[in-house]
Formats: C-alpha cells, structure tokens, sequence
C-alpha cells in the first residue's frame, strides 16, 4: 500500500524547496511528500492521487499565489479530500485573512513563515494534526485492478470507462511481475485481457460496461419501475435537470450510457465557467453535479443504453437494451452530442491503440517525451492542446481554417500563443493513419496545395464534428436532417402543429414533438454549445416539466 501523501503548494520555488525539505527529512519515511507550484498544479496532482485510490494526509498551501491563492485551492481540495488537515503558510501580515479562512476551509492550523527551526514551529504542529488524522482518516478506496496491454483497445477502454465514471483503480501492464502473477491466478493468458479483479477478489475477464459499473458500485438497476421525469444523458444538461428535479420534488431518475459529465467531463480545465474565476475540470464539475443531484435524492443508472422510447396514453416508456424499461410522466432528452468519427484509411483500426476520440486523460502519461497530434479547433481542442503540453514534447494542433479565431474563445488562443511547445497547423487535414501493433504514422494533406507528408507519432487525438446520435428516436420524435431534436416553435409551420400533436396548444419552448417529452443541451436543434448554457436548458426543462404536469 502507497504511504499517504503530505501535498505542500506554493509558487515561491526557495519556499516550496524548502517545506518540502523539511517535510520529508521527519516524515519521509512514513508518507509522500508531494511538492507543486500552483494551486492548478496541486489539484491535478490531487485527482490523481484520488484516482489511485490512495490518501492525503495534510495539505499546506501558501496564501499569496497568483491566480488561485491558497484559500481557494484548499477550498477546492476539500471536495477531493474532505478529512484531509488543511495548513495555511502565511505571513505577518496575512494573519488576518488566515484567520477569516478558518469559517471558510476550516481550517486547522495557519503557519508563519519562516519556520525555523522546524523543530520548535513545524513538526509539533504537523505531528498534532497527523494525529488527528490517523484517528479519521480518509478510507482507503477499494481497489480495483486493471490488467492488460498498453496497445490493447479493450484495455483502453475498461480504463476510459472507470477514469471518467471517477472510480479509483490501479492499472498493471501484462509486462509487469504482479500483473503475470494475477493473469496466472485468475487462469487466463495475455490473450484474453483486460483482466479486472474487483476489491472483493473477484474477476472479470473482457467485462462488458455494466459488468465493469456493477462491480464498480455504480448503480446499474433502477430502483423503481415509475417516475415524474427520465432524464436520459447525463452531461452538464442533464446533470442540470436532474438537480433541479430532486430539488423541487420530483421522483427523478438519470439515465447515462458511458459516464456522467459527457464532453464536458473529459475537458481538463474549463475557465469560463461562472463562478469559477480559476477554471474547474470537468471532471471536478460533473462531479459536484452528481453529488449534488444524489443529495437531493435523484437515482442515477450507469452503462444503461437506452434504445427506445414509447408513448402509452399519458405515459412515457423508455426501454433499455437488455429489454428491460421504466416508465414517467415526462421525459427529458439530455444526451447531447458525440464527435464525428475521422473517415480516413487506418483510423478504424487503430482507434484505442494510438488514435484516440476527445482528449483521452488516461493517456496523458504516456505521452511524456513524444509528438502528440490534435484534430479539432473548438475549445475541447484547445483545452487539451493546454493539457497535453505539461507532458508531450510538442502538441501539433490541426485545423482546417486559417486560424483559431472564430472556433475557439479567446482566453485558450492567448494560452495556446504563450506555451511554446504547442504549434497550431492551419489548412492541415488528416488523410491517412498506419500502424501494426499501435499508430506508428499519419499522413497531413495541405488543403490548399494539396501537398502531402507523412509524420511519425504514436498519438493522434480527435475532436471534431457534433453528431447528436438519436437514431433509437426515429419514427417518435421530429429531428432535423442532422438528427438534431426540434423544440417549441421549430415544430409549428403555418400555425400547424406537429403531426400527432394531441393538445390544444402549441409545444413550448423545449418541448419535443411528444407532449411531456423535452430536449436540453447539445443535442437540441440550434441550440447554443456551451456548458452554462446547457445546464440552463436543464433547468429550464424541470420549470416546463412542472407546467405540464400541473395541466394534467
């Protein structure tokens, strides 16, 4: 078992050197000392660790640093680690907002710099709140254990689905010892992995995603047969409706095929965001959302496909793919939009072994040293370009257009323009992929001249096109030729209604072309493509929800 982690942040570096120092020459033995020189730094390093599934024990933060001080990121790490003792390194004249964020963090212990000797003004106090600590400390996370091959899609995939559903896992390549040992325990060969081997020792070999959530401890079976609302697709619009939903009520259940957050949820730092001047992750944010939505009392059902959707008089049917269903009297189609597959030679093949769709975190790590490529202009892209460049030698980002400028909000091109390991390709497509065992080569076509060159990576990223992938709604819900839903005055031409429109009145706003069925999000016709906006939708869809009902 990894030693507990002592994290110590701040952006004065003779500071942090020193802390760390000092940490590590008393408690070295016993935890790990974990040293960043951010507040960002430090909460990628926190989310890591939470991922691992192992602990913190104290956090120490420097007051003054720039862009997100230490109350602010002490705040944001209590949503990580909440029994984690939280320290404030302060100066003199700090004192006073040290004490005002007592009320704010709780915090333990504020600390004046300098310390020395440490002896007389650092480890008694460290020693107290290690103390308090180890009487509640976080629990450890059950384990989960991955074993499988590094090109293996399969294996990709099962890492995918537990790092975006946040569950903590260790992941074993079949090259190392312990990874051969449990092949051999479970009686399976390199040939048949992914192998996972759950907390309670089970195994599961190649497991299906309702297998891997079931053992998970997500929730796979829906705890009643009859709701007030479905929300189908939980990404930042249906994480919204779902909230407001519980909160004002409603039996709510919320319905997710791959893991809650969607796009939005893969992105690794989200700016512009109200109320989060320093940015948020997206997994951060889906995060919150989902507990918010749990405290209220919504049920969420993970890796449930749902393929269709029924009317019965007054009430609406959606059915799983297992055949199993539930029912409500509305629906709220939340399920937003999947990028567009590159139709280009290789790419199939090679997809989860070197090209990847959305920015893949898993991988991050693995990138260290190499050539990354990015496929996509909009701020998903960029995002990742950021994100990427802390552990890739060069990010390539390639776009169709002459420039960023009008697919990409300005605060990522200023970033984008500032990290020097980050180069932006303009009129630069991708048109062929090669690989044996993983990616070895794409091939980039100028497509103003035509020109073609083939370059060496082993990383090839892809975010691009918005499908709304609502095919399982032929035949029940007006889409436009896109697939996109139509809502509210989409629906009526001429003053006409909708075909099968059963009331007296025309839809409203988000209401679909089933009554008491809406739509919110990315996967409404023309709606606006941002997370704000979304989780707006959502929460308008409940007010419109709560109309319809009452009219019943």
């Amino acid at each position: 078992m990894t030693n507990p982690a002592i994290l110590t942040v701040d952006d004065d570096a003779a500071v942090s050197r020193a802390v760390a120092r000092d940490l590590r020459r008393q408690y070295g033995e016993r935890y790990r000392i974990v040293r960043a020189a951010s507040g960002a730094e430090a909460l990628d390093a926190l989310r890591e660790i939470k991922l691992r599934g192992e602990q913190v024990a104290i956090l120490l933060a420097d007051y003054r640093m720039p862009q997100m001080n230490g109350i602010q990121f002490l705040e944001a790490a209590m949503d990580l680690f909440p029994r984690a003792r939280r320290v404030l390194l302060t100066a003199y004249a700090d004192t006073d907002a040290a004490i005002n964020a007592i009320n704010v963090v709780d915090l333990d212990h504020y600390l004046l710099k300098p310390w020395n000797p440490p002896e007389e003004h650092l480890y008694p106090i460290v020693d107290t709140l290690l103390d308090a600590w180890q009487t509640t400390p976080d629990a450890a996370a059950a384990e989960i254990r991955v074993v499988g091959h590094r090109w293996s899609a399969p294996s990709y995939k099962v890492r995918d689905f537990l790092a975006r559903n946040l569950v903590p896992y260790r992941w074993l390549t079949t090259g190392d010892p312990e990874g051969q040992r449990l092949l051999s325990a479970a009686g399976v060969t390199e040939a048949d992995v992914p192998l996972v081997i759950t907390a309670e020792g089970k195994t599961l070999v190649q497991p299906s995603e309702a297998e891997l959530a079931g053992s998970a401890g997500l929730t796979i079976t829906p705890g009643s047969d009859f709701y007030d609302v479905i929300v189908v697709g939980a990404g930042p619009a249906g994480l919204g409706a779902a909230v407001y939903a519980a909160s004002e009520g409603l039996r709510t259940v919320l319905v997710e095929r791959r893991a809650t957050g969607g796009q939005a949820g893969q992105s690794s730092r989200i700016e512009n965001y109200l109320g989060f001047p320093d940015g948020v992750s997206g997994a951060q944010l889906t995060d919150r959302a989902r507990r918010q939505a749990l405290k209220f009392g919504a049920e969420l059902l993970s890796a449930r496909e749902v393929v269709s959707l029924e009317q019965a008089g007054a009430t609406r049917v959606v059915r799983f793919a297992d055949g199993s269903h539930i029912a409500a009297h509305c629906v709220v189609l939340a399920t937003g939009v999947s990028y567009r597959m590159l139709d280009v030679p290789g790419c199939a093949d090679l997809t989860g072994r070197g090209v990847y769709y959305g920015s893949a975190a898993t991988e991050a790590a693995n990138c260290a040293g190499q050539e990354v490529y990015l496929v996509g202009g909009a701020n998903s892209a960029g995002q990742a370009a950021v994100y990427f460049s802390r552990y890739a030698s060069r990010v390539h980002v390639l776009i169709r257009a002459e420039s960023l400028q009008r697919s990409m909000s300005q605060y990522l091109i200023d970033q984008i323009e500032a990290i020097e390991n980050i180069t932006v390709h303009p009129f630069t497509e991708v048109c062929g992929s090669e690989g044996g065992e993983h990616l070895d080569r794409i091939t980039l076509v100028d497509s103003r001249t035509g020109e073609r060159r083939t370059v060496d990576t082993e990383w090839l990223f892809i975010m691009i096109g918005a499908e709304p992938r609502t095919e399982w709604l032929d035949g029940v819900i007006t889409r436009d030729p896109r697939g996109f839903v139509l809502t509210g005055p989409d629906l009526t031409h001429g003053g006409q209604r909708p075909a099968g429109w059963s009331l007296p009145r025309d839809p409203y706003h988000l209401e679909c072309s089933v009554p008491g069925v809406f739509a919110a999000g990315d996967v409404r016709a023309d709606s606006v493509k941002r997370v704000a906006s979304a989780v707006g939708e959502g929460a308008m869809a409940i007010s419109l929800v709560h109309r319809y009902l009452e009219a019943q």
